[in-house]
C-alpha cells in the first residue's frame, strides 16, 4: 500500500502493479538526467505540462528506482501500460504531484 505522506503512489507497469517515489536520490537522478540545475528548475519543468518520451521514461525510471526496484531506463521504456501513453503521462503527473504537491493540496 502506498504512503502518500512520503510521496509513494502506485500503478500498473509492466503487467504488475508498482510502487513508486521519487526519493530525494531520484530527484537528483533526474536533474543530471534532465540536465536541469536544481530542485526549482525541476519543479518548473514539470509545471509546464509538456513533456517528451524520454521524460516520462526518466521520471517512471527515477520512481521505480526510488521505490527499490533495479531497473533501467531502457527497461522502463519497453513496459507497457495497460492505458497505453496515456497511462505513462497519468503515472509521471501523479508521481510528480505526490512529490511536489498540486495547485488542488
Amino acid at each position: 500500500m502506498p504512503n502518500r505522506i512520503r510521496g509513494e503512489i502506485e500503478a500498473e507497469i509492466g503487467g504488475r502493479r508498482r510502487t513508486l517515489v521519487l526519493t530525494l536520490g531520484a530527484l537528483a537522478e533526474l536533474e543530471a538526467a534532465l540536465s536541469e540545475g536544481d530542485l526549482v528548475a525541476l519543479a518548473d519543468r514539470f509545471s509546464k505540462g509538456r513533456m517528451s518520451a524520454r521524460d516520462l521514461t526518466c521520471i517512471i525510471g527515477a520512481g521505480l528506482r526510488g521505490a527499490g526496484e533495479s531497473v533501467t531506463d531502457e527497461e522502463v521504456a519497453r513496459m507497457a501500460s495497460p492505458e497505453g501513453a496515456a497511462g505513462y503521462v497519468r503515472i509521471a503527473a501523479e508521481l510528480i504531484a505526490a512529490t511536489f504537491g498540486s495547485a488542488q493540496e
